[in-house]
């Protein structure tokens, strides 16, 4: 079964990454647009050469490669079974990567005196915890539903291999299979044939 919320929160924040990205590159407005679809007025931006191509190349670029991760979890939940370990191991790592590059952006601005950049920093950051969590509770709820069909198979195998271990070493020391008998009333009666 495919993880819906997983896979529309991925995309979600693949979009968001490479907008951000894009609007990043774009000459006219660069980091202070990009800063300013965070939930930053644009007035608190003062800073100088942040125009600059050596601080928007980084900037962008570590943009873009978090959109990338999002958009790789994306195509994982959609191509592989989503409760696989590589799935939630893809996801990890986006969700790890965004919250670093936000870190990077609140201390980089926070260094240059950007007003207001705490609190939008803050918003996404817990936006993007209740989708980090809300995808592992539909995982949990997914697995709980429907076991993986290899842990099945697994567990039977252990339970038949059990059984019939069981099975031999009853017939190798000639003492009767305990666990397959169901009747204990066949046992004979020794006190009664000491009485005779």
């Amino acid at each position: 079964m495919r993880h819906i919320l997983a896979s529309f929160l991925t995309l979600h924040w693949a979009v968001v990454f490479a907008l951000l990205a894009f609007i990043c590159i774009d000459g006219d407005r660069g980091i202070a647009a990009a800063l300013g679809v965070l939930g930053i007025a644009a007035g608190n931006v003062r800073i100088a050469g942040i125009d600059n191509a050596a601080v928007v190349a980084p900037f962008a670029v570590a943009l873009l490669v978090v959109a990338v991760l999002f958009c790789w979890a994306f195509i994982e939940s959609l191509v592989n079974n989503a409760t696989s370990p590589d799935a939630e191991s893809v996801v990890r790592v986006a969700f790890i990567s965004a919250s670093g590059v936000l870190s990077l952006i609140l201390v980089a601005g926070a260094a240059q005196g950007i007003n207001g950049l705490f609190m939008a920093v803050a918003v996404q950051l817990a936006a993007m915890l209740a989708s980090y969590v809300a995808m592992l509770a539909e995982r949990r709820s997914l697995l709980a539903e429907d076991p993986d069909e290899g842990e099945v198979r697994a567990t039977a195998h252990v339970m038949a291999s059990a059984a019939a271990h069981s099975s031999l070493l009853s017939r190798i020391s000639g003492r009767p299979d305990t666990n397959h008998r169901l009747d204990t009333n066949h046992r004979p009666d020794t006190n009664h044939r000491k009485g005779r």
